[in-house]
């Protein structure tokens, strides 16, 4: 990679995860082709160190919102909540007719 591309790169924080695991990858590749451009080592290794920091701390906010929400969709979805209040069952608008008593 030039200089020029180096210092053309998108911001780490704003690649998507799949752009930063494909950029990353690239980079490892870079440092076992075994023959290193001693100018370019220092700026592969700054940019795989700020790309693994920033999927590490998407991760982590990924694992905190997953460890939330999982147990409020459980609840959510359980028959029959801790509140003791029994969910009524889904019923689609042509069957919620059948069930409404007509005023005429």
């Amino acid at each position: 990679m030039t200089a020029e591309a180096a210092g053309a790169r998108t911001p780490v924080a704003e690649l998507t995860y799949g752009e930063a695991s494909r950029e990353l990858d690239e980079i490892v590749a870079f440092f076992e082709q075994g023959d290193l451009d001693v100018d370019q080592l220092v700026g592969h290794l700054e940019r795989a160190t700020a790309i693994v920091e920033e999927l590490d701390r998407r991760l982590r906010r990924t694992r905190a919102q997953v460890e939330t929400l999982v147990p409020r969709l459980e609840a959510a979805t359980d028959p029959e909540r801790e509140d003791g209040v029994e969910q009524m069952d889904v019923v689609d608008e042509a069957e919620a007719e059948d069930r409404t008593p007509g005023l005429f």
